[in-house]
């Protein structure tokens, strides 16, 4: 698909109607422009060379409604123009989102959040900005270049090969000034990205930047990135700015030239005294639509960066998608909440020297209670992300409900799994919008039951208002464990066949967390629950735990079992049993080897 059909695919009818009616008007307006100067030259080679004075205001009349029609053709194009650019501006950008809508966490790492960001803003407004130049300049340069010079030959076709000298002179340096700035755009555009970046960064880590009294050091990374647009821009602008001296200078030459022979032929009777007048009009008109055309090829050199970072978009294909199996079987959901993973590997970058998951198999049943325990950088997330295909496995196959989870529609996969992430995510918008995410029916009985099993019902109704009460961006106006017992709640209203909570409480207290674990215990009995933590005390209940260490499942087992074969395990349990009293069914067996380890001392 070419690229004109990748930006226009998808514009409304009436805003398609408008960018043709634009140049429809414009072509008129052309017309009656270029018609004034051939009247000009009547009313004084004939009106005022005889002194026929009903001959001028004849003529002169029709010359005043030719130049108020080309007025009337003028706004309306500029009014059609306008409306055209803003509807392909806003069909563009709401394409472009919703293709990122689809992209998987790998399609957005390859691009990086900031880069989209500029793509969706300045790309589209740089894009939106040449759509209209197009639909005006491009009509009307192109139109009133021929239709001038098709009347300065009618006039004097001698007089009017100074033009044909011209046209080579502004056309060649034009092509050299094309082909040059275009790559310093790009380099331009990068740096916006960059920016982008930096602005994105601070803003969201804002807290963490005062905390730690870096303000100064932000402000220098700003002023970095801005100075290097800066630079960039200057670079990109120095072969740009060289299209207007040039058009000027050919102009002034073509002026001369005219003035020259045009004189020496009214001398010599070639000529009369109104046609030199009006070729002059000619000339310029001649000129400035080159002068037209030379803008139209710089705005195309400096949006072509634009335009090209936003076809990249539409032709990015998302690396998880509906297979043909699942499109056949569109209604197909898993049958329960049963996991198994088969001789599964990972690679975020899709090969198998860099792979962060190696061999991983196992089996969970339907309505099991799982606890994934191991070091930072274990790869535990990364499990949790392949059972709802937010990633795709190098080799292997993941399983829900006894089936593949290609086999299944991605919406359907997913509304039968629900996931609280380590980072808490919250929306603008009040408590009730954000819970009504997980089940946009859900009954207010519902909600508050979620939230009663979350521990969140109670801080909840302390606020003025309730479950109306606004969130700021991101949740700001919670503290962390207020976020989390919301996100989890919020997940618990999708009633999903299988559950993951990933480090989902690590900022409430144990209490807490032991009070939602065992909430969940007694609310969602069928429901398979895989919990990822850090401490032993969040898992130690579970029916199993599975210890990853490297990317590699290094045991199974319960809470006893562990604290017996698993050195990594004990290590762990011991560390976090230090220094706290640390209640649960593990104490008598955590006791049995510690002096087991003290005897073989």
């Amino acid at each position: 698909m070419s690229t004109v059909k990748k930006l226009l695919l998808g514009l409304e009818q009436k805003y398609k109607i408008c960018a043709v009616l634009a140049p429809v008007a414009i072509m008129g307006e052309v017309l009656l422009e270029v018609f004034i100067p051939f009247i000009m030259a009547k009313i004084i080679d004939v009106g005022i060379a005889e002194q026929d004075a009903a001959y001028v205001i004849k003529t002169g009349s029709l010359m005043i409604g030719a130049a108020l029609f080309s007025l009337i053709f003028g706004v309306i194009a500029g009014r059609f123009a306008a409306v055209s650019a803003l509807g392909f501006a806003r069909n563009l950008r709401r394409r472009l989102f919703a293709k990122i809508q689809e992209f998987s966490f790998s399609n957005i790492d390859k691009f990086s959040t900031s880069s989209l960001v500029t793509r969706l803003t300045s790309d589209v407004t740089n894009s939106q900005n040449t759509f209209q130049m197009i639909i005006r300049m491009c009509v009307r340069s192109p139109f009133m270049f021929i239709s001038a010079i098709v009347m300065a030959f009618y006039m004097n076709s001698e007089l009017a090969l100074i033009f044909v000298v011209c046209i080579p002179l502004i056309a060649v340096p034009m092509i050299f000034i094309m082909k040059t700035a275009h790559p310093r755009f790009q380099v331009l555009m990068k740096n916006y990205d960059n920016l982008n970046a930096k602005v994105q960064e601070n803003l969201i880590g804002i807290r963490a930047v005062k905390a730690f009294v870096r303000e100064e050091n932000e402000k220098t990374k700003f002023n970095d990135a801005a100075e290097a647009i800066r630079n960039a821009q200057v670079r990109a602008e120095k072969i740009v700015i060289l299209s207007m001296p040039l058009m000027i200078l050919v102009i002034y030459i073509a002026l001369i030239a005219l003035l020259w022979f045009g004189g020496n032929f009214i001398i010599a009777g070639k000529m009369q005294t109104g046609e030199l007048i009006s070729f002059i009009t000619y000339m310029v008109q001649i000129l400035s639509s080159l002068m037209m055309l030379s803008m139209i090829f710089i705005m195309i050199v400096i949006s072509k960066a634009s335009i090209g970072r936003i076809i990249e978009v539409f032709d990015e294909e998302p690396d998880v998608k509906d297979s043909v199996d699942s499109a056949l079987s569109a209604d197909k959901a898993p049958a329960d909440g049963s996991v198994e993973f088969r001789n599964v590997s990972f690679s975020y970058d899709k090969t198998e020297k860099n792979a962060v998951l190696h061999d991983i198999s196992f089996l969970i049943k339907s309505g099991e209670t799982i606890g994934i325990i191991g070091g930072t950088g274990s790869s535990k997330s990364t499990i949790v992300q392949l059972i709802l295909r937010l990633y795709d496995t190098l080799c292997g196959s993941v399983l829900v409900g006894g089936n593949d989870v290609k086999s299944y529609k991605l919406e359907k996969l997913r509304e039968n799994i629900a996931i609280v992430l380590q980072k808490n995510v919250l929306f603008s918008g009040t408590i009730l919008e954000n819970l009504r995410w997980g089940n946009k029916n859900a009954s207010t009985e519902q909600i508050e039951n979620a939230c009663r099993t979350a521990c969140a019902h109670d801080f909840i109704i302390s606020f003025p208002k309730g479950y109306e009460t606004e969130l700021g961006q991101g949740g700001v106006n919670l503290s962390g464990g207020q976020k989390q017992r919301l996100c989890i709640a919020r997940a618990l209203l999708k009633e999903p066949k299988v559950l993951i909570l990933d480090d989902s409480t690590s900022a409430v207290d144990t209490a807490t967390d032991a009070a939602i674990r065992n909430g969940l215990k007694n609310t969602l009995p069928e429901t398979t629950k895989i919990i990822i933590a850090q401490r032993i005390a969040s898992v130690k209940d579970a029916d199993r735990i599975f210890v990853i260490d490297e990317g590699r499942i290094s045991s199974i087992g319960t809470h006893d079992e562990l604290i017996k074969s698993n050195k990594i395990y004990r290590e762990v349990f011991e560390s976090q049993q230090k220094g706290s009293d640390f209640d649960g069914a593990g104490d008598s067996a955590a006791k049995e080897a510690a002096a087991s380890k003290k005897e073989a001392l």
